[in-house]
């Protein structure tokens, strides 16, 4: 699909067989699976100004903490022990949170659980730090692009550049990191065409997975007065990358969830998500991993019961990228719009 042609899928109310097109695409290159990733949150501090978001370092509202080294080791083998092939460890971008400490953390869980896969989702860091945790054991790599606009993504991420993001994701294929991206669906000032770039951003970049969900407010946020992104559009967003992506992993996010509790993540599933992301961070943290308000609570047990509501099956592997290769030129390179 051109970008002419996603616009206009994107702008028509009920676009006529998106979905049941998203859903056999999903089938024929992704197959009927669905791979559950457990989230660890280990640390609410953050060091950036992102205008959306509720971890940003001006919010002084949020008690922030860090898990120690051993309390995150014992998660991961508390979920290993579920049978979650894939652990999730997530944070704020917490420089405070050496590369030391979390190349140890990494290490021991490998040693341990050598099956299993390790996706690190914790922002911008020094290159170095994104070599030490591969060099550690770190599998994967998910730093979504929140927005191919580049003037829309400096405005949203003071003192940050698309540019500089786009540069990070290269780096993180060089180093032979599974790597995701994704993008949120809703923004203020965002546009369909927006959309459409997003949707080719993630296409050209051929990322291995997509993290793509609404925009939520969050109270103590710059936009905390914005509504709801569309749960309607984030659906066809996310059919239409399925579509053009072909294989790329995408989550049935919990931002679907938030919007609608009941059905929200079996519709995603039914657009082409083929991924869960239940959230097994301790209460007592969890409720102040503030990214945005009213987030739903989203535990192993109601991720298994959607996939099978959906007439879908739970995986029982780790679900490794679907890509030929993890080595891959990428397009974006060619593309200097987006810079």
């Amino acid at each position: 699909m051109n970008k002419k042609e996603i616009i206009e899928c994107l702008r028509e109310k009920h676009p006529k067989g998106l979905f049941e097109k998203a859903d056999s695409v999903r089938r024929e290159f992704c197959g009927d699976e669905v791979h559950i990733r457990g989230i660890i949150e280990f640390s609410n501090y953050c060091c950036r100004s992102c205008v959306y978001c509720g971890l940003r370092q001006e919010n002084k509202k949020v008690s922030r903490y860090r898990m120690s080294a051993e309390e995150i080791i014992k998660l991961a083998n508390e979920i290993n022990q579920y049978g979650v092939k894939t652990i999730v460890l997530q944070s704020g971008d917490d420089l405070g949170f050496s590369q030391k400490i979390l190349s140890g953390v990494i290490d021991k869980i490998k040693r341990k659980h050598p099956e299993i896969a390790i996706t690190l989702s914790i922002g911008e860091r020094e290159f170095d730090d994104y070599k030490a945790f591969k060099d550690a054991g770190a599998d994967r790599y998910l730093l979504k692009h929140e927005t191919a606009n580049p003037e829309l993504y400096t405005n949203l991420h003071p003192g940050q550049t698309l540019k500089k993001r786009i540069e990070i994701l290269e780096c993180l294929r060089k180093l032979g990191y599974q790597m995701g991206a994704g993008n949120i669906v809703g923004l203020p000032e965002q546009t369909l065409q927006d959309l459409a770039d997003d949707i080719l951003f993630l296409r050209d970049l051929d990322v291995d997975m997509a993290g793509i969900g609404p925009f939520i407010p969050q109270e103590d946020t710059p936009l905390r007065d914005f509504p709801c992104g569309s749960l309607e559009l984030t659906l066809k967003v996310l059919a239409l990358t399925r579509i053009v992506t072909k294989n790329t992993h995408l989550p049935a996010t919990t931002a679907l969830a938030t919007l609608d509790f009941k059905n929200g993540q079996i519709l995603g599933l039914s657009a082409g998500c083929n991924v869960f992301m239940p959230d097994f961070t301790p209460e007592y943290y969890r409720e102040n991993y503030v990214i945005y308000d009213n987030k739903a609570r989203v535990n192993l047990k109601k991720a298994k019961e959607v996939i099978l509501k959906a007439g879908r099956s739970v995986s029982k592997n780790r679900g490794d990228s679907l890509k030929k290769s993890n080595v891959k030129i990428s397009k974006i390179s060619e593309r200097k719009s987006w810079f």
